[in-house]
């Protein structure tokens, strides 16, 4: 059985993000916004609560389609907050479309999502060496800077922490530890 960072063996569910997805870099800018979306749903959560929603998510916000996030209607969102199996915290639920509608702005700005935030890693993941799960940090002093690089953007549920995590969602961050047979991808 190949080794993998513990927090991954809870369930089938966890074991495949953290195989297929967790810290490999992206630079697809629907993707990019669907993980910024399900961190942010995760703000007090659990990240496997969040997976088992994931389907409903993609369903509710039409697989993430930037432009139709950012167009959606007060309606539209008290629908998916009535209709679907998402996490039903409204304020979370608004800020998919506030979200979108602000990386619609970055977009004016760059050539897509992902070269902004790629910015700030010249492009390059980093690479952490850790030895147990216990020494990956909730936060760093890059995740700080984009944090607030974000909000000041409109940006919202990307605090420290939630950012670190979306960093290593879309593989900025590559905190897989030294012994994880996933940290370096197996394409």
């Amino acid at each position: 059985m190949e080794k993998r960072c513990s927090w991954a063996e809870s369930n089938l569910l966890m074991q495949n993000y953290h195989d297929e997805e967790w810290c490999r870099p992206s630079w697809d800018d629907r993707y990019i916004f669907e993980l910024l979306t399900l961190e942010g749903a995760q703000a007090g959560l659990s990240w496997n609560i969040v997976l088992s929603k994931r389907e409903a998510y993609l369903e509710a916000f039409n697989h993430f389609d930037i432009l139709q996030c950012a167009e959606l209607t007060d309606e539209d969102l008290a629908a998916v907050k009535e209709n679907y199996s998402v996490i039903k915290h409204e304020v979370k639920i608004q800020s998919v479309r506030t979200n979108a509608q602000a990386v619609l702005n970055i977009l004016k700005e760059w050539d897509s999502f992902a070269a902004f935030l790629w910015s700030y890693t010249d492009g390059k993941p980093i690479l952490n060496n850790w030895k147990t799960d216990a020494e990956i940090p909730a936060q760093s002093s890059l995740s700080v800077q984009l944090s607030k690089d974000l909000k000041k953007r409109g940006f919202k549920f990307v605090g420290p922490v939630t950012t670190y995590s979306f960093m290593q969602a879309i593989g900025m961050v590559n905190d897989h530890i030294e012994s994880c047979a996933y940290r370096t991808p197996k394409d």
